[in-house]
């Protein structure tokens, strides 16, 4: 039976294609991505390198951006998860683009967005615990450039929490 190709209008590569099996294949990364290459070829039926092609193609047309190990945050000491919303006092290209290299040395900062609504950007924070997030804010929140107000919510509990993307492809 041949395999459905669907076309992918977001691929790094104009005219990438993307089949059941390249999807297969992304999908049991995103669960584990310490798969070997020969248990990963016979989850999808193809040979290891035929597998292997598969995977780096896929690499290099930028469906796979990299591959981490994710680490215990409670193991390594960045237990707490911080949500910050900020209001910036301008909203002027320079005002922006200030608080974002500023943001970018921000310990324990995993991710900073910019959204819509009551803030201008989502900071993603990890620190080990109240104790250290007040430090943290004092010393370096508190000095962002074009800040007008900063909102903190600790998170009490994880409910979900995952890498694995929706394959819209």
């Amino acid at each position: 039976m041949a395999a459905i190709k669907k076309r992918n209008m977001n691929a790094a590569v104009e005219g990438a294609e993307v089949d059941r099996t390249d999807r297969a294949i992304l999908r049991l990364l995103q669960r584990d991505a310490s798969l070997s290459n020969v248990a990963l070829a016979a989850k999808v039926h193809l040979s290891p390198p035929a597998c292997l092609r598969r995977v780096e193609r896929l690499k290099r047309l930028g469906f796979i951006d990299g591959v981490v190990a994710r680490l215990n945050p409670q193991a390594v000491g960045a237990g707490m998860l911080v949500m910050i919303g900020v209001v910036l006092d301008r909203s002027t290209p320079e005002s922006f683009s200030a608080f974002e290299k500023a943001a970018a040395k921000i310990s324990g900062c995993m991710e900073c967005h910019v959204v819509t609504g009551e803030f201008d950007y989502f900071m993603l924070i990890r620190t080990r615990d109240s104790e250290s997030f007040n430090r943290l804010h004092a010393e370096q929140l508190l000095y962002l450039p074009g800040v007008r107000q900063v909102r903190s919510f600790m998170v009490l509990r994880n409910v979900l929490s995952t890498t694995e993307l929706p394959l819209a492809i």
